[in-house]
């Protein structure tokens, strides 16, 4: 760690400000079949973060799928304290939009750089999507 800090700005959608490490992943998420909303475990074995824990992390991945259940079931895992603080997508959909929104959770998209190359699991990123920015903590 060099406490270098880097600022990257995107496009809010939920506004809020969180922070927490990084959880990545290229696998889209299906928050209804991927993710259990009591434990926030990823559940579903052909996901890339199977047996992994979303809770309180800044969850990256490129975007949702599935059913518009998805929205409510991050809503439930927010009400189970088990969601994650904030949500970086490359490009969100409607139905990860609308649980973020519901659950206050802060998420942002379209970074004008891509966070593949920029973040590792474990990086500590605060997500400002109230300001439109993500700060890297290196």
């Amino acid at each position: 760690m060099t406490n270098e800090k880097m600022i990257v700005h995107g496009r809010p959608i939920s506004r809020g400000v969180a922070s927490g490490p990084v959880l990545l992943t290229k696998d889209p998420i299906s928050f209804l079949g991927n993710v259990d909303p009591k434990t926030g475990n990823v559940i579903d074995p052909a996901h890339e973060l199977y047996g992994k824990c979303i809770k309180d992390a800044v969850l990256v991945f490129p975007a949702g799928k599935g059913s518009t259940v998805g929205s409510y079931v991050i809503y439930q895992l927010k009400k189970n304290n088990v969601a994650p603080a904030a949500i970086i997508n490359l490009d969100c959909e409607p139905i990860v939009a609308v649980g973020a929104i519901i659950s206050e959770i802060p998420l942002i998209d379209q970074l004008e750089k891509n966070p593949y190359d920029l973040l590792t699991d474990g990086d500590v990123v605060v997500v400002n999507s109230a300001d439109g920015f993500i700060e890297i903590s290196k």
